[in-house]
């Protein structure tokens, strides 16, 4: 019986391989549409934070299943190993960035759009009610 052992575990590999790279071409599909479907930069980021982790991730890992091991599977380990580490942390920096640059969140009842243009705190119910739309100014 030629190929034996190594042949069954080289068409394991490949079958795993593909099944990995699709699974990352799901998920960064989702995290496209995610990332139009979403009403506000946090939660598009948290979209995109998922897609690189686990899109580029899972493809990483179905390119080095069917490469074998050689230097090039050292190399998309790094690549996957540099990608788990900085995605969340930049999701996170990014994420504090657009809380401290006073952007808000969506809150169910607004318009979609509304957490986009934000740029602050609204006026209260009583700057409503009292016909006072803009916040007074602090100079």
């Amino acid at each position: 019986m030629e190929g034996g052992l190594p042949g069954l575990i080289a068409a394991i590999a490949e079958i795993l391989g593909w099944a990995c790279l699709l699974a990352g071409a799901f998920f960064c599909l989702v995290g496209g549409i995610g990332l139009l479907r979403m009403p506000d930069t946090f939660t598009r980021m948290h979209a995109a934070g998922v897609t690189d982790t686990m899109g580029a991730g899972l493809i990483l890992v179905g390119l080095a299943l069917h490469e074998g091991f050689t230097l090039v599977t050292v190399k998309l380990a790094l690549i996957l190993l540099f990608i788990v580490f900085s995605s969340p942390t930049a999701t996170h920096a990014l994420a504090q960035a657009a809380l401290a640059g006073g952007l808000t969140s969506w809150r169910k009842g607004e318009p979609r759009d509304s957490a986009i243009y934000s740029t602050g705190p609204g006026p209260s119910d009583a700057e409503k009610a009292a016909g006072r739309e803009d916040p007074p100014s602090k100079a």
